[in-house]
């Protein structure tokens, strides 16, 4: 049975039946060019601007077409590090006077400053999304290649603070940094963001040959984030780890006899191609940033149309269609298993989560039973 939620922010709500139509979140890499130089880098950016990137007209043009879907999506700029487009506050203003709700991730460098973040909120940038990778500054630094990043980091999170510019802190976690998390809460607690997102490695781009936490390191991780979750002082939620959210339901299921299916918006079940889609600096249509395959490009083709009718996005958005154990889990509705990291792993977007700790016993059991 499949389960429903509903996602609400302020004024915006967004349902799990919306999926077929309109994406929750468009990724638009503005630009590939970045002065860090982080190990699992997805979009392997390099210090200069390419110059096939959309320009500042066909970006407007991608802009008034995402405000046109039937629920117009949040659009998050990305990169790359969008400040190395000189015309970032322009396009993040004609974005708001379109009615979309914009966010920005920008990379820890010196072109970030008091003055930026101001010029930002003052152009109506609804959120801004740091990276942080540690608690401290060695960890952190080693991580994204350029000394100074993390102390670049937290002085962001204090500028955005100062300025009433909300802002999340996204987190990747790796065998480095795994045993981290519970410091990292605590460093977070003092500048008060929004929202904590912790990203779990997908093997693409700089990241293709790194080392992932292991499906029970996961299921672990799983268990820390819940009981911080719990502690507060902000939301919790995970990137490409959609099984946290059957980890979730499981920890639901455990604590009420009576379970339920309503789940809160935490749990609406986003997922690579399911109520996401992502547009590169040359306008390639892909799933997710983190899924590479190109299903369109703009702007010979409508994002509108390839979210709502390519026939990857849409056996993406179809649990029924999933292979191996992702395609019998009860959970699969809600979870899914990451699509990204199933093809970066057997090159099947439709393949079984490899990192799932989920049904690995009962069909270890069963290989046993008819050997």
């Amino acid at each position: 049975m499949p389960y429903t939620a509903v996602s609400r922010s302020g004024n915006f709500t967004y349902s799990s039946e919306d999926f077929a139509h309109s994406p929750l979140i468009l990724f638009y890499e503005i630009t590939r060019a970045c002065n860090l130089r982080c190990r699992h880098c997805r979009a392997v950016a390099q210090p200069h601007r390419d110059p096939r990137e959309l320009t500042a007209e066909k970006s407007k043009d991608l802009l008034i077409e995402a405000a046109k879907f039937p629920k117009p999506p949040m659009i998050v700029l990305t990169g790359g590090d969008p400040i190395k487009r000189p015309d970032i506050f322009e396009l993040v203003h004609f974005a708001v006077a379109q009615g979309i709700r914009i966010a920005l991730t920008p990379a820890a460098t010196r072109l970030m400053n008091p003055q930026v973040v101001e010029q930002l909120k003052a152009s109506g940038l609804h959120r801004l999304a740091i990276s942080l990778d540690a608690a401290d500054a060695l960890t952190h630094d080693q991580f994204r290649g350029v000394p100074g990043s993390f102390g670049r980091t937290v002085d962001i999170m204090r500028w955005a603070g100062e300025c009433g510019l909300p802002f999340q802190v996204n987190t990747t976690v790796t065998a480095a940094n795994a045993h981290q998390l519970e410091s990292i809460h605590r460093l977070l607690a003092d500048y008060h963001p929004v929202l904590w997102s912790v990203f779990f490695l997908i093997p693409t781009g700089r990241a293709a040959n790194m080392p992932r936490v292991s499906a029970q390191e996961a299921e672990e991780i799983f268990a820390i984030l819940l009981r911080l979750s719990r502690i507060g002082p902000f939301a919790i939620k995970t990137t490409e780890a959609p099984h946290y959210r059957r980890f979730l339901l499981q920890q639901m299921e455990n604590q009420s006899s009576a379970g339920t299916r309503k789940l809160p918006g935490n749990l609406i079940g986003t997922n690579d191609g399911r109520g996401v889609m992502f547009v590169s600096h040359i306008g390639e249509i892909f799933p997710s940033g983190f899924l590479p395959i190109e299903c369109g490009i703009f702007p010979r083709d409508s994002i509108i149309d390839v979210y709502q009718n390519s026939e990857l996005f849409q056996s993406l958005r179809n649990p029924d269609a999933l292979r191996g154990k992702c395609g019998q889990c009860n959970y699969r509705y809600v979870c899914g298993g990451s699509r990204a990291r199933a093809f970066g792993v057997t090159g099947d977007p439709l393949a079984a989560e490899p990192d799932c700790a989920y049904g690995l016993t009962q069909q270890l059991t069963e290989v046993t039973s008819s050997c």
